[in-house]
């Protein structure tokens, strides 16, 4: 029980901390020692021969293994981002976009970009690095209040695209290796759910704005921002051939490759946009500085978060919550639903929450004869959900590192668009493979 508490009392602070603007470098572990102490795990190994969980190993274990999982493509990501705003090529695209579908559609044309470039297979976290210097020129245009930009990246980012049938996310990918399906398991209902969290997100969205816009916020622009309006744009055309280029090789060399198909890809693109672009660059050395410091906070930001996430897997509690989440009676499909979305929360991590549930939740279902195409897809609707709360590591890297945004202002929309959304989704994909 006091585990149980300990690691509940430790997340309430977790995400108190997050949302008030502490250092996660420092909120992170400080509250993982809360729940290390309350679950009877040391604080380091007592001897080198210590093979028991302890706080520090497991800590760093989680830190580091993110770091050595992620690193190129945070930053390459942030390179690329960089490579694309200082150019000019992401206001080059900006322009193009607003010229065919007007200014007061900047919030839809930044939603379409991040689908398309998620759905082609780009990670989630570097689609935020890559999208952010066109929603900043979009918003700017628009002159919509910049604090929506992470809620709006997330949306198209996150919820309807990520854990859809045919996604190449790895959240669509996970429950094949547990349930024997395809990535196109359940595609009917998921077509219907992604339209509906679509246009209901959408129509959330502006109705935020509008309430925003009615109160007086407007842009504000920020002394670091790119200052491009003296100096000549590529062609809109030149400007997207990088973008392309990750699609393209991202799309070759995923079979191959795997995950690192990502990297090359990211690579390229960050030829492809000095290439075409070097005579654009006012100091490049300056360029690549900013994006490799942006990638390194970024990064650390979400590992210390992710290190949070392997003490509690570690910890009794999690245990106790697991087997009990697992066990809940009644349909099996809102069983795992609740089961993958609260054990999402847990860890951060929608990934995460897949993956710990599936070993538990699949052989017990499939046994039961509950439709394996039904239980995949939503089990991969349903770890998109809670996981989004504002301790999670894409969350706390788009809202602090990218959009230099603090929670206080931005998570509001964000919660709304990535969290509520998707719990409406998965309830009405229940339903309609119950009907």
């Amino acid at each position: 029980m006091i585990s149980l508490l300990g690691l509940i009392g430790a997340l309430a602070l977790l995400i108190y901390l997050t949302i008030r603007g502490m250092n996660l470098l420092i909120a992170a572990p400080l509250t993982a020692i809360i729940v290390a102490l309350t679950g009877g795990l040391t604080l380091f190994p007592v001897d080198d021969a210590q093979q028991s969980a302890n706080f520090i190993q497991s800590y760093m274990a989680g830190f580091s293994g993110f770091i050595a999982s992620w690193f190129f493509m945070f930053l390459l990501g942030a390179l690329f981002g960089k490579l694309m705003e200082d150019s000019g090529s992401a206001d080059s695209i900006a322009q193009w976009i607003v010229g065919k579908t007007g200014v007061k559609n900047a919030s839809f044309a930044v939603i379409a970009v991040c689908a398309i470039l998620t759905y082609g297979g780009v990670s989630v976290f570097v689609v935020a690095f890559s999208a952010y210097s066109i929603a900043l020129s979009l918003f700017k245009q628009a002159n919509l209040p910049r604090r929506f930009i992470p809620a709006v990246m997330a949306f198209g980012s996150v919820t309807f695209t990520m854990t859809s049938a045919g996604s190449p996310e790895i959240q669509n990918w996970i429950p094949i290796k547990y349930l024997g399906t395809s990535p196109y398991a359940g595609w009917e209902v998921s077509l219907v759910v992604a339209i509906l969290m679509a246009v209901f997100g959408y129509w959330w969205l502006q109705r935020m704005l509008n309430k925003a816009i009615a109160q007086g916020e407007v842009f504000e622009s920020r002394e670091n921002d790119p200052i491009i309006s003296d100096k000549t744009l590529p062609h809109p055309l030149l400007a997207a051939v990088p973008i392309l280029t990750v699609l393209s090789v991202t799309f070759i060399g995923h079979e191959a490759l795997s995950q690192y198909a990502l990297v090359l890809a990211l690579l390229s693109g960050c030829i492809a946009a000095w290439l075409i672009n070097f005579r654009l660059f006012t100091n490049l050395s300056k360029t690549i500085g900013a994006g490799t410091a942006g990638s390194l906070l970024a990064i650390g930001n979400t590992a210390a978060v992710v290190g949070f996430g392997a003490v509690a897997k570690v910890s009794p509690a999690f245990a106790i919550a697991v087997n009990h989440l697992t066990s809940i009676p009644g349909n099996e499909l809102i069983g795992a639903a609740v089961a993958v979305t609260v054990i999402a929360a847990l860890t951060g991590s929608s990934s995460g929450g897949q993956s710990i549930a599936l070993p538990v939740l699949a052989p017990h279902y499939l046994d039961a004869g509950v439709d394996p195409e039904a239980l995949h897809r939503v089990i991969a609707i349903s770890s998109g959900a809670l996981d989004s709360l504002p301790h999670n590591g894409y969350v706390v890297t788009t809202i602090r590192s990218i959009c230099g945004e603090t929670h206080k202002a931005a998570y509001g929309p964000m919660a709304a668009l990535t969290v509520v959304v998707p719990v409406v989704g998965t309830a009405v994909a229940v339903m309609l493979f119950l009907i």
